[in-house]
């Protein structure tokens, strides 16, 4: 093996996570934490030389629409893992550019690498994450760098086959839908697609597709930043390139009646099913800031559509492709994995109070049902089963049951770790890009969140209407509760914004200083003499 495809091969810090309630009708939170955290730990596996985290329950491999997202995640607790969960994929993309979808391992010795499918594309900001986290690496940086470059023209060499700019999602097992009525409705059978050559004669394939530009557009967004540290000259370049592939989508693929982008099929006609994939391409930064407001204010908060009572189905729940099947079915029923995504995906677009709402009804549910699966029925909650008769998930062998009548195993990595990172959101620590969110939510069980992480303690308290913040034992500062608060690595305050879901009152006191005013949800202050001014106004507004 080359030197730098291991994790060993870096400096990793250690890093660990403590979490304490301190009250009785919050004890259900710690137990969720610790159910969640023993879970992950159960997921860790050795492929060959590396420590990696599987997705867990049914799926015993990484993907790499989950596993380079869930190992950064997973980095507060195990950065060895987190950082090989990209080195896995670098080190076996192809000469042509191409990244495996799938890598499993069967003892003793086989390592089973599968390219017949790309299977999403959550690996550039992850990946680009970890360059922080193991202290500023410029090998690793060099390394990520020719990988996202090498994507990048993969795709545009192979994945555009008519030339009309917009590239284009070959199989459903592309974009990881799998079993969705907006494939098989239309004649395309569930499962992958091996060659370089595109599909004929099959169904409405090939589909112009908001998600293949999507990678694409965030591939080229993260080559610029990285492009800015090595200072090689090509960061303007990359900035330009991916604004190419955001005027596509818009021009292409979205509809401003409607608010929303759509897929166009084989014969470039708007396919009319309403996807959460407008989410996806929120997570992967291709949408513009007004586009994004649109979708969350018509689509995403419509309780006919995606904010049911259980949030985020796949399809629209007013859709005719919607399908409220209760196993593996991205054609319907919430994912965690799209739990997982709408962190990011909401965070970069200033949607931070949207976060805490989903935070808080994903906790609420599995506090209720006490199952950490894949999926759940949007209306009652109700936890996935086992696998139906017929096609199981991708480059597995087909299960059969009699009838669908046991939960399906627990244990379902998306779903841990999304509850686990939204803990740290609603009353806790969250560090990335070196910089640290300290958040709390209103009326909020009580408790003390500490990150251990370069060496240090950063530490969060909170009662539910305050909250205090520590690095090694040290005092930065005291604030209401209700918002979030970013500071650099030392403490120092950058911003607050408001996380709740009406204006409220806050006092933010640090040092000798002491700040009053009112916040609303989604607005970015800083502290001055006369109170908070405002940097940014995102908008808060329902259908």
């Amino acid at each position: 093996m080359a030197k730098g495809y291991k994790a060993t091969d870096y400096h990793l810090t250690h890093t660990h996570v403590e979490f304490q309630n301190d009250s009785v009708d919050g004890s259900w939170l710690k137990e969720l934490f610790d159910r969640c955290e023993s879970y992950c730990v159960q997921n860790l596996a050795v492929f060959t030389d590396k420590l990696v985290l599987r997705e867990g329950s049914d799926y015993d491999g990484v993907w790499l629409e989950t596993q380079p997202m869930g190992g950064e995640m997973y980095a507060k607790r195990n950065m060895e893992a987190a950082l090989n969960n990209q080195l896995i994929f670098m080190e076996n993309q192809r000469k042509s550019g191409r990244l495996p979808g799938m890598i499993k391992y069967q003892e003793p010795f086989l390592l089973q690498v599968s390219y017949d499918w790309l299977q999403g594309f959550c690996f550039p900001v992850p990946a680009f994450k970890m360059y922080y986290l193991i202290g500023k690496d410029r090998d690793y940086l060099s390394k990520l760098y020719e990988t996202l470059k090498a994507y990048d023209n993969y795709l545009w060499t192979y994945r555009d086959s008519d030339g009309d700019g917009c590239l284009e999602s070959w199989c459903t097992w592309d974009t990881g839908e799998d079993n969705s009525l907006r494939f098989t409705k239309y004649g395309v059978k569930d499962g992958g697609f091996g060659g370089e050559d595109a599909p004929e004669g099959c169904g409405k394939l090939p589909y112009e597709s908001m998600d293949i530009c999507s990678y694409s557009c965030q591939a080229r967004a993260v080559l610029a930043d990285i492009s800015h540290i090595l200072q090689n000259g090509e960061e303007s370049i990359w900035r330009r390139k991916a604004q190419d592939v955001r005027d596509k989508i818009r021009s292409y693929l979205w509809i401003d009646e409607k608010n929303a982008c759509y897929d166009r099929d084989c014969n470039n006609e708007f396919m009319d099913v309403l996807t959460h994939n407008n989410l996806r391409c929120m997570y992967y930064g291709s949408f513009d800031q007004d586009m994004a407001d649109r979708f969350i204010r018509c689509h995403l908060l419509n309780p006919d559509e995606f904010w049911t009572r259980v949030p985020l189905p796949s399809i629209a729940a007013n859709d005719p492709c919607f399908t409220n099947i209760n196993f593996n079915n991205w054609g319907g029923q919430p994912q965690g994995l799209t739990y997982q995504r709408a962190i990011q995906a909401l965070e970069q677009y200033g949607h931070v109070s949207e976060i805490r709402m989903l935070g808080k009804k994903w906790l609420y549910l599995l506090r209720e049902q006490k199952k950490l699966v894949q999926q759940y029925d949007p209306f009652d909650g109700t936890p996935c089963v086992t696998r139906s008769e017929g096609l199981s998930p991708a480059g597995e062998e087909s299960e059969r049951y009699e009838g669908i009548t046991t939960l399906g195993p627990e244990g379902y990595g998306p779903t841990i770790l999304a509850a686990l990172e939204y803990i740290s959101l609603l009353c806790g620590v969250n560090i990335s890009f070196e910089k640290i969110t300290w958040s709390a939510v209103l009326d909020w069980p009580s408790g003390t969140y500490t990150q251990f992480m370069y060496g240090h303690a950063y530490s969060l308290s909170q009662d539910g209407r305050y909250m205090q913040a520590a690095i090694d034992g040290h005092p930065v500062f005291s604030c209401s509760c209700g918002v979030q608060v970013i500071t650099g690595l030392d403490g120092n305050i950058l911003s607050l914004s408001g996380i709740e879901e009406t204006e409220i009152p806050v006092t933010l006191r640090a040092g000798s200083s002491r700040c009053e005013g009112h916040i609303c949800p989604n607005q970015q202050v800083i502290p001055d003499k006369n109170g908070f001014r405002q940097l940014k106004q995102t908008a808060f507004d329902y259908p």
